[in-house]
């Protein structure tokens, strides 16, 4: 067995065994605690912005490093403890159901339209509806963004990892992806002090300094991952230990490839993202970013890509469970609509038509058990019950477990046919993205599937010909049981790449089919949704049941902060509002969603 194997191997017996006790998410105040790894008491706070990689490595230097790092603390195994955080994970635990169902199926998982609880009642709270603001679950995702902060700054702000260079890179990559991400779901936060290791917070950054931010250290790391090849083989040998260790994200490891190439080009996708995501407000800066970004590579194959996948990480996608074993989520109408109004190969294999009859009290008819897909409407008022006995609407379509489990459905940092589509749309704006709207489109399309790239897909056997469909199929959305009226699709666009459609036209089947990719990372398919107005989608139902900001037909902005202390309602009136520019309810736009044409 060669030196990459070895270290593979030891990747994935690491990552299938570390760490396993955790909390239990039921709890609300366990965000704040990290008590399954020990911690030093003293609080180190460093230059987290600065990587001196130019420096000479120094092998006793190194190793010093390194047995202080991985000793005591296991500085390197909160940092694995962190990834997960970024994805439904608890203190070492992978992603798991009541972590992943608090920061994303309750919140984000709904508001990008792609589910419906069907249910009020959770044994820790009630959810009314889509838009109800709940203070126990609002909170979900910013728990996540600090678990995983509080994970990652120990790591960042000690003295000894600027002699880890490309270790304290890659750590720092993680955290700014979290901090895009928790910039996008409600606006400013404590970004500056956060990175500084600050135990008590208080002043709130805006979104456009977050992102400057951000995009200021993805510059730092790709400088220093690039010159990663010029160091001596003893030291490569030494962070590739660590990386199939303790950062077992990237793809490539299942190749047996223990270079950083891949981090590169996860970073430069990131950015490439933020760069879209501003398109609006600072389109010069934009395209900069954009074509800053191509030009120092981004993910162009499976093996560049990023996230927690259960092919290297044994686990199965938390949806499963949390759908199919709780009974808390079944498929939105909204999505029903889209996904056979374009003919999509999910609507084939992935949701499943109803399990059981859906009776409709109004006319006394009856929807036979597995007749049709069928999604709730985003914004009905749901009643009680877990299940079907106790409530009709858990008999409404949810999606494939087998599917999830046996296809190892991995959940993504940046997937790479969300990179294509970002690129597609860069080159619709006039920027330079190396190659044609339609070539990325429809490569977009091609690798769009949710289960892993290694273990098949039924989706792969009718992409060509979905490609090919022109006109969207004639459909009208009736809701089982009768509430609301019939409702035609609004979806009106075809498939097919068209170089003769207008720009609209083309960003409309851009995003529509991106949305349909990132299924189902809510939080970036819902920041589309925010900044283009598309996929088209029905207007969610009985929005005045948030906090009565939304006016009906427009879509939640941001999920507000909603203090539950003095201390904290004094931070957000003091700091968090004056960052955000306007009042701290959901119709608030951030920096990036600008209420204007997109082009």
């Amino acid at each position: 067995m060669n030196k990459k194997h070895i270290l593979l191997a030891g990747a994935l017996f690491f990552a299938s065994t570390a760490m396993q006790s955790c909390l239990d998410y039921d709890d609300p105040g366990d965000e704040a605690n990290l008590n399954t790894i020990q911690t030093e008491t003293t609080v180190h706070v460093g230059n987290v912005d600065s990587i001196p990689y130019w420096n000479e490595p120094i092998q006793e230097n190194v190793q010093a490093a390194i047995d202080t790092l991985q000793g005591k603390y296991k500085y390197f195994g909160q940092c694995l403890s962190g990834i997960y955080m970024m994805r439904g994970g608890k203190e070492g635990q992978m992603p798991g159901d009541h972590a992943y169902q608090r920061q994303y199926s309750l919140g984000p998982d709904l508001y990008a339209q792609y589910f419906t609880v069907p249910h009020k009642d959770f044994m820790y709270g009630t959810l009314t509806s889509t838009y109800n603001v709940s203070a126990e679950f609002n909170g979900g995702p910013l728990g996540a963004y600090t678990m995983a902060k509080n994970a990652f700054m120990p790591m960042l702000n000690h003295p000894l990892i600027d002699t880890l260079p490309e270790i304290k890179a890659i750590g720092l990559l993680y955290y700014c992806l979290i901090a895009q991400e928790q910039a996008d779901l409600s606006g400013p936060y404590t970004y500056l002090e956060d990175k500084k290791n600050s135990q008590e917070p208080e002043e709130y950054n805006d979104v456009r300094t977050i992102y400057y931010g951000i995009v200021e250290n993805i510059d730092t790391i790709v400088a220093c991952l690039n010159h990663f090849e010029t160091r001596p083989d003893w030291y490569k040998e030494q962070i590739q230990g660590i990386i199939a260790e303790s950062f077992t994200t990237g793809y490539n490891l299942l190749a047996g490839d223990m270079s950083l190439n891949s981090y590169i080009k996860f970073a430069n996708s990131l950015k490439l993202r933020m760069a879209i995501h501003i398109a609006k407000v600072e389109p010069e800066t934009a395209k900069k970013w954009a074509e800053e970004a191509v030009a120092g590579g981004v993910i162009e194959g499976v093996y560049d890509q990023h996230g927690v996948f259960p092919m290297i990480n044994s686990f199965t996608h938390p949806i499963a469970n949390i759908a199919n074993g709780w009974g808390d989520l079944r498929m939105c109408a909204s999505f029903e609509s889209l996904l056979i109004s374009l003919d999509h190969p999910y609507a084939k294999y992935l949701f499943l038509p109803n399990s059981n009859d859906i009776p409709n009290e109004k006319t006394g008819t009856t929807l036979p058990a597995g007749s049709r897909i069928c999604g709730i409407r985003a914004g009905t008022l749901v009643g009680d019950g877990q299940t079907y006995a106790l409530n009709k609407r858990q008999a409404y379509s949810t999606i494939s477990t087998e599917v999830l489990a046996s296809k190892r459905c991995p959940i993504y940092f940046i997937k790479w046919a969300e990179v294509d589509f970002l690129r597609a749309e860069g080159v619709l704006r006039g920027w330079n993205m190396g190659g044609t709207a339609e070539e990325f489109y429809n490569r977009g399309i091609q690798n769009a599937y949710i289960e892993d790239p290694l273990s098949g897909s039924q989706y792969t056997g009718y992409v060509n010909a979905y490609k090919q469909r022109e006109e969207p199929v004639e459909y009208i959305q009736e809701d089982p049981m009768g509430d609301g009226e019939p409702w035609p699709s609004v979806t009106k666009i075809g498939v097919k790449w068209n170089e003769n459609d207008d720009n609209e036209t083309k960003l409309e089947k851009i995003i529509t089919q991106k949305y349909i990719a990132l299924f189902p990372l809510s939080t970036e398919a819902w920041a589309e949704m925010r900044r283009t107005g598309y996929p088209k989608m029905f207007p969610v139902l009985n929005a005045d049941d948030g906090d009565g900001s939304i006016e009906q037909g427009d879509i939640i902005r941001r999920i507000p902060w909603v203090p539950t202390d003095p201390v904290a309602a004094s931070m957000v009136e003091a700091s968090g509002v004056p960052a955000l520019g306007g009042p701290d309810e959901q119709a608030t736009r951030l920096w990036w969603d600008v209420d204007a044409p997109n082009f």
